[in-house]
């Protein structure tokens, strides 16, 4: 018997659903790359279309897992020395966590896991893992690759639309009961025409330029891998071998960098001071690849137009976080990959990964990020461990 450790973020304050605002989703079978969505064996635990990925939901795990003789402990209660995550930590075999509400595995966790073989992710981003430490202690790392990048897209597509728009301060004043067109206008453009640049053009970076192609937007993009001259026709892309580069030229800048020890902090004043005044940025990726206070000095200074965020640090974010209160933003408490769609493919993915791990069958190489003590699978192109 296996001890599975999951951490989830908490349920509705309002309780969940009575009645959902649809009765179900699309199902999606092959992703834009070709790869297929996770194919778990049997019957799911859920319905596609429910809120599984807070506590009560459970990712619809438990009954398979009880079914198999193994304890499924799910908790939201995460940080500090006394929470319920740390008191069953040291006798788990496997941990579940999310991006949005991460268990922040640290050496000094990992050190403490004598137990831990697995430390899985539900959805996209292992870097709340201390990779390094996994992989001299022999743990696999996985996370449901790809089950929610087109979810972060459109959310990024949706934030760079309302920054530039001023969409929320004017349906703010509608909902005061105001009509107040000129308050409403007199910081709303077009996006027809700008340059948009992307810093990362990976899954969801890739994603969000094809869906703005239809805009008319001038298209550039930044990766340390160039993607080929076929695609970079197709979607009239301009490529550049530094994000500076980029940055001076765009109107918008969506931020999709991947979270190294490296690139901690690396929008900061400096780099701020590089861009365009007046432009806007889009953080789906990670918080912490940005210094917190200069992203609040850009924007009262008028260097940023506009920061739309769907991501912390930490998370959850403290009342305290001033980004909660900086003028001209749209935060989210980073919703982007979960919604009920995404929900149900990260939910498979995990019980995919579940169902092989414990039956000795190879996981995906996609699913990999670190296994036998080094990168591997997806993790190898995609994170490092210093």
């Amino acid at each position: 018997m296996s001890k599975i450790l999951c951490v989830l973020y908490p349920d509705p304050v309002s309780g969940f659903p009575p009645v959902y605002a649809r009765d179900d989703v699309p199902e999606i079978s092959v992703y834009p790359n070709g790869q297929t969505a996770p194919t778990p064996e049997g019957e799911l635990g859920f319905k596609p279309g429910e809120l599984i990925g807070s506590v009560s939901g459970e990712l619809g795990l438990r009954k398979y897992l009880e079914s198999q003789g193994h304890e499924l402990i799910v908790t939201s209660d995460k940080d500090g020395a006394d929470s319920m995550f740390d008191r069953h930590l040291p006798d788990a075999d496997v941990v579940i966590s999310q991006p949005f509400w991460p268990a922040y595995l640290t050496p000094e966790r990992i050190a403490k896991a004598k137990k831990l073989k697995l430390a899985l992710t539900a959805g996209i981003g292992s870097d709340h893992v201390d990779l390094k430490a996994a992989a001299e202690r022999g743990i696999t790392v996985a996370e449901v690759t790809f089950s929610n990048s087109i979810s972060v897209a459109e959310h990024a597509v949706m934030t760079a639309l309302a920054l530039v728009r001023n969409y929320l301060p004017s349906h703010q004043f509608a909902n005061n009961g105001g009509w107040n067109i000129a308050d409403c206008v007199a910081r709303s453009y077009d996006i027809e025409g700008m340059t948009f640049g992307t810093l990362g053009a990976g899954r969801i970076g890739l994603a969000i330029l094809r869906r703005l192609k239809p805009f008319d937007l001038k298209l550039h993009y930044y990766d340390p891998h160039r993607l080929s001259a076929d695609l970079e026709k197709e979607l009239g892309l301009t490529y550049h071998s530094t994000p500076e580069s980029l940055v001076k030229v765009s109107d918008i800048v969506n931020l999709q960098t991947p979270l190294y020890p490296s690139t901690t902090g690396f929008v900061n004043d400096a780099f701020l001071a590089k861009f365009k005044r007046g432009s806007y940025l889009v953080n789906t990726a990670r918080g912490a690849l940005c210094d917190r206070d200069a992203i609040v000095r850009a924007l009262e200074s008028g260097q940023l137009a506009g920061y739309g965020g769907d991501v912390w640090f930490p998370q959850p974010a403290p009342i305290d976080h001033p980004w909660r209160r900086m003028p001209n933003q749209g935060m989210t408490p980073h919703i982007s990959g979960s919604s009920l769609s995404a929900q149900a493919r990260y939910a498979a993915g995990t019980l995919e990964i579940l169902q092989n791990f414990f039956d000795g069958k190879p996981i995906r190489p996609e699913y990999l990020i670190v296994d036998a003590g080094n990168l591997a699978g997806t993790g190898a192109n995609s994170y490092k461990l210093s």
